[in-house]
């Protein structure tokens, strides 16, 4: 969420959610991390459509830069350089290793309705997901490589090749 913030400034970020804050585990710091941000329910019945929705949940008028809650340890850096790569494509795609992704810039939000019928959370997730925009006439600039964070042996590599970050802090202080 800093990341977010300090990339675009916490008016230019979006979290879309399913839930409710009140009922977080340490909802009011997450609360307190999303202040200015603008916070909408999560639509749709897949995962793929509420990716989708997400993009075109946003104010209209510019481009989006979408990443997961699987990514604690991205930069404000690797969010500005995708940010940046829409200048020159229509979208951005970073491919994760597990065969996902872990960002998803579009210059034109509207574009995501191609994620509705993309499997979600597969190997191919990310080669299925290049395919549709592409397919939909997107010309898709790639961004680097990132580990995310889906399973416990993910997050103790994610904590050990960012150690200084704010999530491998709290993976070592947790019970």
């Amino acid at each position: 969420m800093a990341a977010c913030r300090d990339a675009f400034g916490p008016d230019g970020c979006l979290l879309a959610l399913s839930g409710d804050l009140d009922d977080a585990v340490r909802g009011d710091e997450l609360r307190h991390a999303v202040a200015g941000w603008r916070v909408a329910a999560q639509r749709g019945a897949t995962f793929a459509e509420r990716l989708g929705n997400a993009h075109t949940d946003v104010p209209p008028g510019g481009p989006v830069v979408q990443v997961g809650m699987d990514t604690p340890h991205v930069t404000p850096e690797q969010l500005r350089r995708v940010a940046a790569a829409l200048d020159d494509h229509d979208a951005v795609l970073g491919p994760a290793e597990d065969g996902g992704w872990w960002v998803l810039g579009l210059r034109t939000p509207a574009a995501a309705h191609v994620l509705h019928d993309v499997p979600m959370s597969t190997p191919t997730t990310y080669d299925a997901t290049r395919a549709a925009l592409v397919g939909a006439g997107l010309d898709v600039g790639t961004t680097e490589v990132m580990r995310d964070v889906d399973t416990v042996p993910d997050a103790e590599a994610v904590a050990a090749a960012a150690p200084d970050g704010e999530f491998a802090r709290t993976w070592r202080e947790r019970p």
